[in-house]
């Protein structure tokens, strides 16, 4: 029987993750397809599931959307030809081991592997949870070290791997090695943990974030299955803090690439004072296939978004532009054409207005 005391401790919740068969066997009724890509798995992107997280899962039905993305299903092992193991690049943009320095004012700092879930659609894939990108005190010297050296960067993005998986004062060290740098104007952190690990945001963490503004989040959400009260309560311990917390979706085949799905996710947000600002189209990471949706169905889903939902709970569909070219916005088209000075705007309903929109030149007389 777990106490409610170990249940709210979140190095128990990682100590107790789900990372074999014997243990998804015992939370969930498993159709012969889990089995049998459990048992086939290789590698790096391990099975591994918080039983918080397990706890708001069908174990009986295998299209729950939550459950989709955390066991393994055979297709994750038939690649497409155009998959890669590095769709974005980073590896060819990798400048020191763990840093990939894409952009010119902006670094994205891989600090460690491992996660808290991993989640079976990850564009890093090929390394997390595999030792690769170990939480290195002197791999990370490498990075800051490059960073100090190079004045235009002015923005950290944290990642990994999760950087919420840090030990407190393993965070806070190097929270204050970035601080100390004087041309880092902006420190960012991207993480799925308080959706999949609520009891991570603890006072004690929180206590050390707020030292380090400004700080922003990046929180990675997948449903509105995700929007418990836990994950509600450690949102708000995160926004009191003074943190701005900004959610990043990506849009899965069968998980959450409905309109009705979106919107609940959406508004959902807004509710724990989250601001929806990415939905990502799923990369073309090695094994992903099952999980994509069509560009032209991304598009239909946020047109139908711009017409139902406040702007605040609109997110940007974005493509990361495979081999390192970088987020590139996708919109639904909104513009009919023009007529004379006039630009022709379809709304939410499709219906035609008109926009005068004339240059120095036109006579409206």
């Amino acid at each position: 029987m777990v106490s409610r005391r170990e249940w709210d401790d979140w190095r128990w919740q990682m100590r107790q993750r789900v990372t074999d068969l014997a243990g998804l066997e015992e939370c969930f009724r498993l159709t012969d397809e889990e089995r049998e890509a459990v048992q086939f798995h290789r590698g790096a992107l391990p099975v591994g599931i918080t039983p918080y997280y397990i706890s708001g899962m069908d174990p009986s039905d295998p299209s729950d959307p939550l459950r989709r993305t955390m066991i393994p299903r055979m297709a994750e092992f038939r690649p497409k030809p155009w998959e890669r193991e590095d769709p974005l690049g980073e590896r060819d943009h990798e400048v020191v081991p763990g840093l990939v320095h894409t952009y010119p004012n902006k670094v994205l700092f891989l600090v460690t592997d491992r996660c808290a879930t991993y989640c079976r659609y990850c564009t890093r894939s090929r390394m997390v949870g595999s030792g690769e990108v170990p939480a290195d005190r002197r791999r990370w010297e490498e990075a800051l070290t490059y960073i100090r050296e190079n004045p235009g960067i002015d923005d950290v993005l944290l990642s990994g791997g999760d950087p919420l998986a840090l030990a407190d004062d393993k965070l806070e060290e190097l929270l204050a090695r970035i601080a100390e740098i004087p041309h880092v104007a902006l420190i960012r952190i991207g993480t799925k943990i308080p959706a999949v690990l609520p009891q991570r945001i603890t006072p004690g963490l929180v206590s050390i974030l707020q030292r380090y503004h400004p700080l922003w989040f990046s929180i990675h959400f997948t449903h509105p299955a995700e929007l418990r009260p836990e994950v509600a309560a450690a949102c708000d311990r995160l926004s009191r803090a003074g943190i701005p917390l900004m959610a990043q979706t990506v849009l899965l085949k069968g998980v959450n690439d409905d309109a009705g799905t979106l919107e609940a996710l959406m508004n959902g947000l807004l509710k724990i004072r989250v601001k929806p600002y990415y939905l990502h189209q799923c990369d073309n990471v090695k094994g992903s296939w099952h999980f994509k949706t069509r560009v032209d169905r991304g598009l239909e889903l946020v047109g139908a978004m711009h017409g139902r939902l406040t702007g605040y709970a609109v997110p940007q569909y974005m493509i990361d532009a495979p081999g390192g070219g970088g987020k590139v916005p996708l919109s639904p088209d909104f513009i009919a054409g023009r007529d004379g000075a006039d630009l022709l705007l379809r709304n939410r309903d499709g219906e035609i207005y008109r926009y005068p929109d004339p240059d120095e030149t036109t006579n409206y007389e």
